[in-house]
């Protein structure tokens, strides 16, 4: 269990996040087509994992554009935004925005994926959905990076992330 905040009260979630050389848990998520992803279906990829709590607040939405233009540099690699909300509500955001570099889904249909990466909160008034994190996996689906951001209103560490994605 780790803990974060928001706007300075304690909150935890269920667990911690995958560790950096471990494998990562598989996932089936909610893509804007309705259809189910997996790690599998990004293989031989690295992937950059930004996972938010929701579209709807400033932070995930600067997360995701900021994610969405770094992506045009990194041809060997997926970025996934992975939230609570629906696959409507996913799409309707990236059209508004133009974002099209990166992979919205979501855990409309299964929600292990917050248990498994350890990133469900479970108390106070986001408790059901996931904390914001980045994990970054090789070609292999090994961890090769992961921050769990300790303030839930902060942004993520882009450079390391980033730089995972270059090593």
């Amino acid at each position: 269990m780790a803990t974060i905040t928001l706007k300075g009260t304690e909150f935890s979630t269920n667990g911690e996040l995958p560790a950096v050389g471990t494998q990562a848990p598989d996932f089936k998520l909610t893509n804007a087509e309705l259809g189910d992803k997996t790690l599998a279906d990004f293989k031989g990829k690295k992937k950059l994992l930004n996972i938010v709590p929701s579209l709807d607040t400033d932070v995930c939405a600067t997360s995701t554009r900021k994610f969405n233009e770094a992506a045009n540099d990194y041809a060997n690699a997926v970025f996934l935004v992975v939230s609570a909300d629906l696959p409507f509500a996913q799409a309707r955001f990236c059209k508004d925005e133009s974002i099209s570099n990166v992979i919205t889904l979501s855990e409309m249909r299964d929600r292990n994926f917050a248990k498994s990466y350890g990133v469900l909160i479970q108390d106070g008034p986001l408790a059901g959905i996931t904390a914001r994190a980045i994990v970054v996996l090789d070609e292999n689906n090994a961890v090769i990076y992961n921050q769990l951001v300790s303030e839930v209103t902060d942004e993520p560490d882009y450079d390391k992330a980033l730089a995972a994605l270059s090593s």
